[in-house]
């Protein structure tokens, strides 16, 4: 797709961030993305209940700002490209399932491309972190990729040979991989998902029944640690979670590179040199490849929404 720039949004359950980008190409490839501007808005609550019909709106109103500043700078917006949670049907610009943003069957890029008056596509957004980390993030040039983000749940992108796998519509659900049984149920039907012990949000959730606090979240069990037993209890049984499914998955595709992302990777050194050592200290038959955080950090899938549009 050719164009000056174009506007790309990652929208999540808490947050919509979107900028204004103009491709650098070299050879025909994009090696990097100029920001021209940012807006961060907050994502709609209806209740308890998420309005989708407001975040549709929320998300158009980010859109124009964007493209309204596209004058000042100069430059023509070709298109926009928008990444989002949930069951994604690129190719038709639907969003058939979005929990977190209520919505069921809705046609986005459709509706979105008729209020904006610009092309519009819909992507998922684990796909986009992970495709940004690939081509301008911390798994630049590894042809064997294992990238994990970890937040609310958990999902994994993989390249191996240097070429996406994609595997249909379930390929990268790592937060599904069961790794305790008898385990605790999860919300997907099975037992013992690595989802229910070691996301942001189970991890929040077992300190606050450890703690008979109701307040508390991953980032007060990372900020206790050392310090509180409980918080290490608790860190502790997440790791031996991610750890045995991370086992699992290095063994079976010889990846070369693990990419920590999400909100939980902004635990850093606290998350690596931990998971690091039990992956070392369990390992017999798989080679324990280099772990990093990923180089994007929370814009990953807006770099992603972005190079998945230019495509």
């Amino acid at each position: 797709m050719s164009t000056d720039a174009l506007v790309a949004l990652d929208v999540g359950g808490t947050s919509i961030r979107g900028e204004l980008l103009r491709p650098a190409r070299d050879a025909g490839e994009v090696v990097d993305l100029e920001v021209l501007e940012r807006v961060l808005a907050d994502t709609p609550r209806g209740g308890a209940e998420p309005d989708g019909d407001a975040i549709l709106d929320e998300i158009e109103r980010v859109c124009k700002a964007l493209l309204d500043s596209a004058t000042s700078h100069r430059v023509s917006v070709g298109a926009v490209g928008v990444a989002v949670p949930g069951v994604v049907d690129t190719a038709a610009g639907a969003v058939h399932l979005a929990g977190n943003l209520g919505w069921r069957d809705v046609p986005v890029a459709a509706e979105l491309s008729a209020r904006l008056g610009v092309p519009v596509r819909v992507h998922h957004d684990v796909a986009c972190a992970g495709l940004a980390e690939r081509t301008l993030g911390a798994g630049r040039g590894v042809r064997d990729l294992l990238a994990v983000f970890i937040g609310t749940g958990i999902a994994a992108t993989l390249t191996v040979a240097g070429m996406p796998v994609t595997g249909g519509h379930h390929a990268g659900e790592l937060g599904h991989v069961p790794v305790r049984e008898p385990g605790l149920p999860c919300p997907c039907g099975q037992t013992g998902c690595l989802e229910v012990y070691a996301s942001a949000r189970a991890i929040g959730r077992a300190y606050a029944a450890a703690t008979g606090r109701d307040d508390v979240t991953s980032r007060d069990v990372v900020a206790a640690l050392g310090t509180d037993p409980a918080a290490d209890a608790v860190w502790d049984d997440a790791l031996d979670a991610l750890a045995h499914a991370l086992l699992g998955a290095i063994t079976l595709l010889g990846t070369e590179r693990i990419v920590l992302g999400g909100g939980l990777s902004l635990a850093g050194d606290a998350l690596v040199a931990p998971l690091r050592e039990r992956l070392l200290a369990r390992a017999r038959v798989a080679v324990v490849p280099d772990i990093v955080t990923a180089g994007l950090g929370p814009r990953a899938g807006v770099v992603g929404a972005a190079l998945a549009t230019l495509g």
